[in-house]
This record gives C-alpha cells, sequence and structure tokens, in this order.
C-alpha cells in the first residue's frame, strides 16, 4: 500500500511529506504455468485446492492439463465452476460450503475479474466466518487470509493485485465493492497465453479498464509522486500495445506487454485508488448492464473535465503519453483540450470502442442517476468537491464522441 505521512513542525514554515509503497503480492510471469502452480503448491505446502473458474475456462486444454497434472503428484483437486459476470453475493456462500466440506486449504483462481473477486470473498469468509456483507463497512474487522492464488485471463480488472472485490446484490440491483488490504491474492500467476483467444471486444473493453486505471489514479486525491511515476507507465504499455493485441490477438509478446501493465494498474488500485469515473461505472453498469471497461472509457473524458482546474499539468501530461506534442506558444487550456481529443481518438478510433449510444440510454435517463454516483464509496477520492451539480453536467457528456 502507499502510505502519506503529514508533519507540519511549524505551520506555514517547514513540512515533511514521506510516501512509502509496498507490493505484498508474489507476482510470477511465466511460461510453463503447470510447473509454475506446481512449485507453488510445494512452496506453500498447499495440499487440497479449490479451482475457482467458469465452466468455460475449466473447459480449456491447458486447465485441464493443470489438474492432471496435480493429481499425478497426489494433490487432490476440488473445483467450484460457478462463476458467471456480475457475481451475486449468494456464489460466496456456495463457495464456502464447497470449501469447507472438501477440507481445502487453498483456492486457484483461473478467470477474470469476476472469478477472482469471488475467490477472494470465499477466502475472507472461510477465514473470518459470517457472511461477506458483514465486510461491506466492517473491513478493518478482516484478518490475514492466505492461500489465494490468482490466475487472470483477462488484462483489464487487475483483481489478482487489487484489495477490492465488487459483487451484485440482485435484491437492490447495485454493486457492493468491498474493501480488504488482508484479502490480497497470496500469489498472482502472470501467463498470457490464456489471453490469446480473448475476443476482441473483451480486449478493448478490458484493456479501457486498465488504462482508467492508470488514468483516474493519476488524477485522485490518493496519487503520490510514486504512483503518478508506475501510472504514467501502464498508460505508456497500453498506448503503444494495447492496439497491437486489438488487431492481432495472438501476438504474445503484445499481451504479455498488456499484462503487466493491467496487472501494474491493479496494484494502482490499492495505492492510488479511482475516482468518479469507476463510480460512474458501478452505479450504471449494473444499473443498466454496461461492460465495466466500456463504462469508464465512456466516463474518463468527463473525468478529464471535472480535475482541469486542479490537475491541468497532469492532464497535460496524459496527452503527452499519448503522442501529443506541444507547442511552446500553445497556452495551458489548448494543450488540456489536445490532451482529451487524443485520448477520444485513441479510445474512439485506434482502439475502436462502440459508441454509447448503441446502449440506448437518454441523458434524462442517466441523469436519474446523480445523487447516487456523488454518495458512491469511490467518488470521494475525485479531487474537487462533488455536487448534485457538477456530476449531473458530467453525466450531460457521458459518451459522448
Amino acid at each position: 500500500m502507499a502510505y502519506l505521512k503529514k508533519s507540519y513542525l511549524q505551520k506555514g514554515i517547514v513540512s515533511l511529506i514521506e510516501y512509502k509503497l509496498i507490493q505484498k503480492v508474489k507476482v510470477i510471469d511465466t511460461d510453463n504455468l503447470n510447473d509454475t502452480l506446481l512449485d507453488i503448491m510445494n512452496n506453500s505446502n498447499y495440499k487440497r485446492p479449490m479451482f475457482v473458474f467458469d465452466k468455460f475456462i475449466e473447459s480449456l486444454d491447458v486447465v485441464q492439463n493443470v489438474i492432471s497434472n496435480f493429481t499425478k503428484y497426489n494433490i487432490d483437486v476440488n473445483s467450484f465452476n460457478e462463476i458467471v459476470p456480475d457475481p451475486p453475493v449468494s456464489l460466496i456462500n456456495k463457495g464456502v460450503e464447497k470449501f469447507k466440506d472438501a477440507n481445502c486449504d487453498s483456492l486457484i483462481a483461473i478467470g477474470g475479474g469476476s472469478t477472482i473477486d469471488v475467490a477472494r470473498g470465499i477466502n475472507i469468509v472461510r477465514t473470518n466466518g459470517g457472511s461477506i456483507l458483514d465486510y461491506e463497512i466492517e473491513k478493518d474487522n478482516i484478518k490475514e487470509c492466505p492461500g489465494l492464488i490468482a490466475v487472470p485471463t483477462t488484462s483489464g480488472t487487475g483483481s489478482e493485485m487489487s484489495n477490492a472485490l465488487v459483487l451484485t446484490d440482485t435484491e437492490s440491483k447495485k454493486k457492493i465493492a468491498i474493501l480488504a488490504n488482508y484479502a490480497l491474492s497470496e500469489y498472482a500467476v502472470l501467463y498470457p497465453q490464456l489471453t490469446l483467444g480473448l475476443p476482441q471486444n473483451m480486449t478493448i473493453a478490458t484493456g479501457l479498464d486498465a488504462f482508467s486505471h492508470a488514468a483516474e489514479g493519476y488524477l485522485s486525491k490518493l496519487s503520490s509522486p510514486v504512483t503518478d511515476a508506475i501510472c504514467e507507465k501502464i498508460m505508456f504499455l497500453l498506448y503503444n500495445y494495447l492496439p497491437v493485441v486489438v488487431n492481432d490477438g495472438h501476438n504474445l509478446n503484445a499481451r504479455r506487454k498488456v499484462m503487466v501493465a493491467s496487472t501494474l494498474a491493479g496494484w494502482m488500485l490499492n495505492n492510488a485508488g479511482t475516482n468518479i469515473g469507476h463510480s460512474a461505472a458501478h452505479i450504471l453498469g449494473s444499473k443498466y448492464h454496461i461492460v465495466h471497461g466500456e463504462a469508464v472509457a465512456y466516463g474518463l473524458p468527463g473525468v478529464f473535465d471535472l480535475v482541469e482546474t486542479e490537475l491541468p499539468e497532469k492532464i497535460c501530461e496524459i496527452g503527452q503519453i499519448l503522442g501529443v506534442t506541444y507547442l511552446e506558444t500553445e497556452s495551458v487550456d489548448e494543450k488540456i483540450s489536445r490532451a482529451k481529443k487524443a485520448y477520444k481518438k485513441f479510445r474512439d478510433e485506434t482502439i475502436g470502442l462502440h459508441s454509447f449510444s448503441d446502449y440506448k440510454i437518454s441523458k434524462k435517463e442517466l441523469e436519474t442517476n446523480v445523487n447516487a454516483i456523488v454518495n458512491e464509496r469511490f467518488a470521494s477520492n475525485t479531487p474537487v468537491n462533488l455536487n448534485n451539480s457538477n456530476v449531473k453536467m458530467f453525466l450531460e457528456d457521458y459518451g459522448k464522441q
């Protein structure tokens, strides 16, 4: 985590700001998933893992090979294959029950954000007891939760590194975010071969999600010089390599670069956070079934609009990362305008995100969510005071091409 310590020895005269950056997850990039997972089992003395995945991932040859390899070495394998998009809270209870019935000692989550989020939720409840909803607010009561090995199959959510999990409350139809610093993955295993068959639309959505993690963290109250440097590198990698994998999904080198960027972006979620862009995505996504990575990408220009007076230099830096070369004669306002245009060109033309109008949601309908977005938990990270007026303006421009 990133910690900020401020000491004012004499107000207005001397101030000390100290930043620290800690990374607890063991990250392994590999070209041999079988051997890597087997080594983790042996080194950690885990004997009875429960695999968490959806039925499609379970059917993949590479996953079946891992399971067969475990069996060959007398590792008792159990599986929980009920993962669905926007996973409901009820899945956690089902998973915990299966975990306990099989007397498992670890979890191997192979999949996207939904899979890893569910596995994290199972790990919290099997270690701490109760219901996952108990920890929506009382996150400080969560003790250390070892035993989660995360193997991402997409490059966007960053869940393998994140301290957050997002579930859907089917009764209220709202997304619930739970933050748990002691429920991080023990291991994040990056095997980019799993992303080679990712459809183009998912490559676009997840890649733009990772870009938004970095951009929103860069434009967050929680940012620091150390997180800024990492966020800049993430955006650079995605600007240069996401277009490659969108056009050629089997380019392994580019897939690896994008996966590394996504993983770093997940790390930054714990350190720099997100802001109104993700708040809007959580509210609008759950209500109108907007793909999450698309939802944050539609909202990012509005984030720029909100923070440009507070963080003009950072907006300009993003423009430079996106290929803009500024002239010495340009004003700050002109530079900011070019940075915004550069992002929209990257999102809509270079990457090819489809138009928000495809969702057929009226401006009037969007504006019914103003209050919910203002009060969403991550909105307060936005470096301006949000109110119904400026959030309404944010929604008026949401998704404009």
